[in-house]
């Protein structure tokens, strides 16, 4: 009796840790995606993206973001020059920051007309690469010159920016 119960407790066992082994990945699978070639793994709450050894961070996967179409720059452009940074969002401004501080030589908030310019910042122009996050009723992200004006509803300056990273990345055409 004690061998067949010792033998019926290992086999309990060994189907226990093997159905627990197999649940476990069916939730790893499910918090994956892959778009145009690229895969997103959902982390603490964030989405990233590991491209040529880089990780970047998102706060949304392109299926949660409306395509804008625009043509910008894309991310060669901004590789090791400075950055200028405007932003009436704090939480679009830090999804722009930690994904490009990756690639420029350092990101600096500025202001675009010295008319509007609150603290002491350094006044730029459109010859500087520049992104401007604002509030407006149309959501858009457009190019002029070296400024990028990524507008929208409050609650979706985070999901335009990271749109906006989707596009200089090459993920969304």
């Amino acid at each position: 009796n004690q061998v067949i119960i010792g033998v019926l407790l290992v086999v309990i066992m060994f189907f226990s840790v093997a159905a627990y082994s197999f649940q476990k990945e069916d939730n790893n699978s499910s918090t994956k995606i892959k778009y145009n070639g690229f895969e997103f793994v959902k982390q603490n709450d964030l989405w990233i993206l590991n491209t040529n050894g880089i990780n970047l961070a998102f706060k949304y996967n392109p299926n949660e973001v409306e395509e804008i179409f625009g043509n910008l720059n894309l991310l060669d452009s901004y590789s090791n020059k400075p950055l200028y940074i405007s932003s009436e969002n704090i939480e679009a401004n830090q999804e722009i920051y930690q994904n490009m501080n990756l690639f420029v030589l350092r990101i600096r908030e500025a202001c675009l007309d010295e008319k509007e310019c609150q603290e002491n910042l350094p006044v730029k122009t459109c010859e500087d690469n520049f992104i401007i996050i604002k509030e407006a009723e149309l959501s858009k992200i457009y190019q002029q010159d070296n400024c990028v004006f990524i507008e929208g509803k409050e609650e979706n300056l985070t999901k335009l920016s990271d749109e906006f990273m989707f596009k200089i990345l090459g993920i969304r055409q």
